[in-house]
């Protein structure tokens, strides 16, 4: 049986998580084809990067709470946690009562605190806001103007394309969760495997690495050799599904420690640590909490229980996953980042919950992380409509994590150089 070409662009462009978007694109990289001697690449490094994404909105100040703070308890009449269940972690802060397994984290220093994160002009749309964090660009949430429009791509997707060699098969990054594959990831030349898994912990994934029959019989005919575009797709099918299988093998073998919680972001945690011990060559892992439920973090009534629930999930699902690569003397490889696209208002709204807000803090988790507190605490009565004002730009954070971590110039991801942190060890 033979193929046309619109039958085998169809065919190919159908191949789940292959970011091949137009054909206008696919058209011109057939003739741009990158060049690994002029690309910035990460350097020959073996660290790893983990970050999690806390969708919808998480409220910092129930998170890492200023119980001591007279604002606090005055804009939180049904919201305030209480003291004596906190986990203090000096006279003004502590983790929420259900994060235990991060005040150990803490403790045993491994885990910072990065407050105040967010960014100037924020966003309280949940889709603009989101988009900021995943290009890395405050101007890709706008829409596009003639002189300067928006990203099409991830601030993650471009160290991946920037990382890419036509002599290395490695997946340089991952995305393993319940939802689709986050626009951070988004790259312009490089294939992202997406991993669906399984909810709980019984190991068990389910992948969205096949091929459709479709694919498989247009991968396997032979097009026309006088057709670049023809040809480029192709290779870029068989790339994708190579690099999928051999992932997928890994998955399936089953290795490492089964001593972690019944919970999904656990399961999607136990996941990556197999593919960091099969040291297959992916330096980027990306997960997910929140998008999977109803609201997830994006708690307006009601928000006690949820927030509760989820912050437990985190707080265990992380510390079970530190644990097993410290086991295995990997701990020292691997740097864990959370963020949210916005904290919470201040002032609880009336229902149990709270409305969108601005700044919240991050987590930086790791066995080169230096355990502590970055940057001041937000004001809890100068705010900016309700919500706390930024004291440390998000892409400082992405700058410590490219340049002093992953050994990428930043400049190149984030179009402009930013003030690392002081967080991790020499």
């Amino acid at each position: 049986m033979s193929y046309t070409r619109r039958d085998f662009l169809g065919a190919a462009l159908g191949l789940s998580a292959l970011p091949i978007s137009n054909l206008k694109w696919s058209a011109g990289a057939v003739a741009r084809t990158p060049d690994p001697r002029s690309a910035s690449r990460p350097s020959e490094r073996d660290t790893v990067l983990v970050v999690i994404q806390l969708t919808g909105g998480n409220d910092g100040l129930n998170t890492v709470v200023p119980y001591a703070d007279d604002a606090y308890a005055r804009n939180r009449t049904t919201l305030r946690l209480p003291t004596g269940e906190l986990h203090k972690i000096d006279s003004l802060l502590a983790f929420h009562p259900r994060m235990e397994a991060f005040q150990r984290l803490y403790k045993e220093d491994c885990l910072s605190i990065v407050q105040g994160v967010g960014h100037p002009n924020p966003d309280q749309s949940h889709e603009r806001a989101m988009r900021i964090w995943h290009t890395g660009d405050l101007i890709s949430a706008s829409p596009a103007g003639p002189q300067r429009p928006a990203r099409q791509t991830g601030w993650l997707g471009r160290v991946v394309d920037r990382a890419w060699s036509p002599t290395k098969a490695d997946v340089t990054a991952v995305f393993v969760g319940p939802i689709s594959r986050p626009f951070a990831l988004n790259a312009e030349n490089v294939f992202v495997p997406c991993i669906r898994s399984a909810s709980g912990n019984s190991g068990s994934q389910i992948s969205d690495f096949g091929l459709s029959p479709r694919v498989e019989s247009a991968t396997r005919s032979s097009p026309s050799a006088g057709d670049p575009l023809l040809q480029f797709v192709r290779q870029r099918t068989l790339d994708a599904s190579a690099k999928c299988a051999r992932i997928e093998a890994v998955i399936k073998a089953g290795s490492g420690s089964t001593d972690y919680p019944s919970f999904g972001l656990a399961g999607d945690l136990r996941t990556i640590a197999q593919l960091i011990r099969a040291d297959i060559g992916i330096r980027i892992f990306f997960a997910e909490l929140g998008g999977g439920g109803i609201g997830g973090f994006d708690n307006h009534a009601n928000q006690l229980g949820n927030q509760c629930a989820l912050l437990h999930q985190l707080s265990e699902s992380v510390a079970a996953f530190m644990y097993d690569l410290k086991r295995d003397n990997l701990l020292d490889r691997v740097l864990l980042m959370t963020f949210s696209e916005f904290g919470r208002s201040v002032k609880e709204n009336g229902r149990r919950g709270t409305d969108h807000g601005a700044a919240a803090p991050m987590f930086l988790a790791g066995g080169r992380v230096r355990s502590g507190l970055i940057g001041p605490h937000p004001s809890l009565t100068d705010l900016d409509k309700g919500a706390l004002k930024f004291g440390l730009d998000f892409r400082q954070v992405y700058a410590t994590v490219l340049d002093q971590w992953l050994g990428f110039d930043s400049q190149v991801a984030l179009g402009r150089r930013f003030e690392p942190l002081d967080v991790l060890k020499t």
